[in-house]
């Protein structure tokens, strides 16, 4: 019986883009590089403005198809290969070595020693590095290598395994791959397989052809195919704006004048993206103090080139480039720009009025309020790594000879939601608020992240940024329950960046068909619901359900980067967050022992009407 094996064209950025191993119907394997993509069928998708950022020409969709794409290469549809090549039978144990020669279109892989002939089951286990290669496991070198003694058995026969199963022992342990050549005999379980064993990197991954090896000398790692460091993928999104003839500002137009008025400046634009560049960038910065996203964004105007994402390091990844200024500025003008893909209306609390607590607390931390009715987002794949995020970065062409990068578009509707502004500096500018996020910004500066997040806070990590993030994340989890959407087809993104002024979230989905979607999240944003959803939302955000534990921790999460938020209170999927659930407080929104949240005195109000109202009952 013929099975059908279909990857959505969404997926095939994120999280089955190039180089993602997945499994689907028992059988295992994993996306090639986009130098295998069929030409024709392909569908161009227009960004200018990210593409400008990311220094390609321009992105293209995955064909979409309705047929099993895995079996044939000829079929349209974002080519997968099966991965890894060796297989095992549930049967006989017998282990083969599957090559595309050996493929049938529309046809699991059979056991060629059976009958009548059983499903080959991929192994479990691949071997990675540091450079981004992965491969299968030499199961031959393991069968012949003792762990007791060090040694390496002599046998001519490297295909002729079996993957037994003991019923003597129990977990990997209970595990072992035999060699059955004449004579030999040699075997070795499976219990410490897990880790660096000495054995060689082949230098590429599974759809490069054998004459793109490169020598690689980086240790390899064994781990399990569903390992969560064989695959970190880069993906840049942005927004489809309208664009507008009035000149961008930067925050801080007097700084930019004197950057465009010092005497380098016009000797900087001439040799701008040279290493003489870099001299004069810097004698500027010492003089002006203008920061790197000032100064390319000024690059950027003068000579028209798109800003500079990559590393300092050609073999760490690209940092991210800032597309949020433009976005801002679009949600934030009075007069609103609106196309078919970005249709934008202004509301408010609905409050009116209103004098009682907690609804005039509410009125005085809340700024404006825009519903988005229709949005576009692309979301495109640079590349990956593997073993950690920080490695070096595999792009997405292994070629390295396309200059167009693999992306999606999506379409959708969302809040947008800002502070008081002056609220939110008298907030800031509070001494225990400043020395808690002092702890924060140490903590990121010793993590393998720093790079990466950094590219989202701003140079340095600022209240702002906490307070907005971890309410992006308790909006997202109070709307899953008033909207009917799930958290992860929520996303956020925070514009917190303190030199360009700005202090709000906005909550969005991005997960519809061509046609969008319904129009469930707006209907949210209007007056009054967003207020009674706020309220909701600070109410359920004073209380974890992991109190006193989660709300007095001094650091927790990947690099404790996080304070007071875990997974009953403040985590979303980590395809919602721009930051990957790092650097939030709960504190900083509803306040703590040491230290005063921004709608702590809603909080509190909140109660006092809940009391009062069980003492007039």
């Amino acid at each position: 019986m013929s099975r059908t094996l279909r990857v959505r064209q969404s997926q095939t950025v994120l999280p089955f883009g190039v180089g993602a191993v997945f499994d689907i119907q028992g059988e295992s394997f994993v996306a090639t590089g986009i130098g295998d993509w069929p030409q024709k069928a392909r569908q161009r998708i227009e960004s200018p403005r990210l593409a400008g950022r990311l220094g390609v020409t321009g992105f293209f969709a995955a064909p979409p198809t309705a047929n099993d794409r895995f079996d044939s290469p000829d079929a349209p549809g974002a080519p997968y290969i099966r991965f890894p090549s060796w297989l095992f039978c549930g049967a006989c144990r017998r282990m083969k070595r599957w090559r595309i020669a050996d493929e049938k279109q529309g046809q699991p892989p059979r056991c060629p020693s059976c009958s009548p002939g059983r499903t080959l089951a991929p192994m479990r286990f691949v071997q990675i590095c540091a450079a981004g290669h992965l491969g299968d496991v030499d199961w031959w070198f393991w069968a012949h290598s003792r762990r007791e003694a060090g040694e390496r058995r002599q046998c001519g026969e490297r295909e002729r395994l079996r993957f037994h199963v003991s019923e003597r022992a129990s977990g990997l342990e209970a595990l072992s791959v035999t060699c059955t050549a004449k004579e030999c005999g040699a075997s070795r379980d499976l219990l410490d397989i897990l880790g660096t064993h000495g054995m060689r990197c082949s230098g590429r991954n599974p759809w490069q052809r054998a004459n793109e090896a490169t020598e690689c000398a980086m240790p390899v790692q064994i781990v399990q195919r569903t390992a969560g460091n064989l695959y970190y993928p880069v993906v840049h999104s942005a927004l489809d704006i309208p664009e507008s003839d009035a000149p961008p500002t930067h925050g801080d137009e007097e700084l930019a004048a004197r950057v465009r008025e010092h005497d380098l400046w016009v000797s900087l634009c001439r040799v701008a993206g040279t290493p003489r560049a870099d001299v004069f960038r810097t004698m500027i910065q010492e003089d002006t103090g203008a920061d790197d996203h000032l100064l390319d964004a000024l690059l950027a105007e003068e000579t028209g080139q798109p800003f500079p994402v990559a590393s300092s390091d050609p073999g760490l990844a690209p940092a991210r480039p800032d597309l949020s200024r433009e976005e801002w500025a679009a949600f934030t003008t009075p007069t609103p720009p609106a196309t078919r893909d970005f249709t934008l209306r202004e509301t408010t609390l609905g409050l009116g009025q209103e004098t009682a607590e907690p609804w005039a607390g509410l009125h005085r931390s809340i700024g404006r309020i825009v519903l988005a009715d229709r949005l576009r987002e692309v979301r495109a794949l640079s590349g990956f790594s593997r073993v950690s995020p920080d490695a070096a970065l595999v792009p997405a062409d292994t070629t390295r000879r396309l200059k167009w990068l693999p992306a999606v578009e999506v379409f959708g509707e969302g809040i947008l939601l800002t502070l008081d502004k002056a609220e939110l500096t008298a907030w800031e500018g509070r001494p225990e608020v400043r020395r808690r996020v002092a702890g924060m910004r140490a903590d990121l500066d010793r993590s393998f992240q720093k790079e990466r997040l950094q590219a989202l806070t701003g140079e340095e990590l600022s209240p702002r940024f906490v307070l907005l993030h971890t309410l992006a994340h308790l909006l997202i989890r109070q709307l899953s329950f008033e909207s009917g959407y799930t958290t992860a087809s929520l996303r956020e993104r925070v514009y917190a960046r303190p030199e360009q002024d700005q202090y709000g979230i906005l909550v969005y989905t991005a997960a519809g068909d061509a046609e969008g979607t319904l129009g469930g999240l707006v209907q949210q944003g209007e007056p009054p619901r967003l207020a009674e959803t706020l309220l909701r939302m600070t109410e359920a955000a004073a209380w974890c359900s992991a109190d006193p534990l989660c709300a007095e921790h001094t650091g927790q999460g990947f690099g404790n980067l996080n304070r007071a938020a875990c997974h009953a209170c403040a985590l979303l999927p980590e395809t919602s967050c721009e930051t990957g659930n790092t650097l939030l407080d709960r504190a900083l929104v509803v306040g703590g022992e040491q230290v005063p949240g921004y709608l702590e005195s809603i909080v509190t109000a909140a109660r006092s009407s809940a009391v009062d109202a069980l003492e007039d009952m």
